[in-house]
C-alpha cells in the first residue's frame, strides 16, 4: 500500500513539473533580448523610423523557414516601434552576448540596423528594408542591401509573411540572396518555432494525474 501511495505522489509531482517548466523557458523561442542603443538608429519595416538613443526590446513575433518577423518595442513592452521583416543569416561562431551589426552611413547620420544575433546562436537575422530605401543605403555603404517591393508603411504582418525578397547592388541591379544571407547548415542551432508545448505537455500532465489517481483508488481497494 505504502509502494502504491509512494507511486502515485510521484506522478503528482511529475505532472506539476510537466506544467510549470514552459514557463521557464518561454523567452527562448521568441529571442526577447533588451538592447541599448548609445546613438540614434534607423530602424526599417512598418512604421520605418530613427529610434533616439535608449533601450529597446527585440522579440520574434513570428518564425518560419526562410524568414521572420521581428518587432521593437520600449522597455515595457507596451509600445511596438516597428515591425520588421528578417532573413536568417548564419556565422561561423556564436557569440555569448548579444550582437547587432550596422550598416556604416556618412558622417553625421545615424547608423543603419542591419542584423540581430541571439547570445549562444550562430544563426541571427538579417533586416530588409523597402526597396527605394535599400537602394540608397547600398549606394551609400557601396554594399548590397535586402529588400523588398512591397510598400512596407503599413504592411500587416500576413502581408510580411510572404512578400518578395531581393538583394540590390550600389548600381541598383538585383544581385543572389547568397551574396548576404547564407542559410544554417543542418548541423546549426535549431531555428526558433512559435508553437508552444503547452498543449502536449499539458495532455500528458493531465494522463500522468488520472494514472496517480487510478493507482491510489486500487490501493484502498487492496486493503
Amino acid at each position: 500500500m505504502k509502494l502504491f501511495k509512494m507511486f502515485s505522489s510521484i506522478l503528482c509531482l511529475v505532472a506539476l513539473c510537466l506544467f510549470v517548466v514552459p514557463t521557464a523557458t518561454a523567452d527562448d523561442w521568441n529571442r526577447e533580448t533588451v538592447v541599448t542603443f548609445s546613438g540614434p538608429v534607423e530602424v526599417p519595416g512598418v512604421n520605418a523610423q530613427t529610434l533616439p538613443a535608449g533601450t529597446y526590446v527585440f522579440k520574434i513575433l513570428d518564425s518560419q523557414t526562410n524568414r521572420h518577423i521581428v518587432q521593437i518595442f520600449n522597455p515595457d513592452k507596451t509600445h511596438v516601434f516597428t515591425t520588421i521583416l528578417a532573413i536568417p543569416n548564419y556565422r561561423l561562431h556564436a557569440s555569448d552576448k548579444t550582437v547587432i551589426t550596422f550598416r556604416e552611413r556618412p558622417s553625421g547620420q545615424p547608423e543603419a540596423l542591419r542584423a540581430w544575433f541571439y547570445p549562444g546562436h550562430t544563426w541571427g537575422d538579417e533586416f530588409v528594408y523597402a526597396k527605394p530605401r535599400a537602394l540608397e543605403l547600398a549606394k551609400e555603404t557601396n554594399q548590397p542591401v535586402l529588400a523588398t517591393p512591397i510598400e512596407l508603411a503599413a504592411a500587416p504582418v500576413e502581408v510580411l509573411k510572404t512578400a518578395p525578397v531581393e538583394a540590390v547592388a550600389p548600381t541598383g541591379e538585383p544581385v543572389e540572396l547568397a551574396q548576404l544571407v547564407e542559410p544554417p547548415p543542418l548541423t546549426a542551432d535549431p531555428l526558433p518555432k512559435t508553437a508552444s508545448p503547452l498543449p502536449l505537455l499539458g495532455l500528458i500532465g493531465l494522463l500522468t494525474l488520472g494514472a496517480g489517481f487510478a493507482l491510489s483508488a486500487f490501493s484502498k481497494r487492496a486493503v
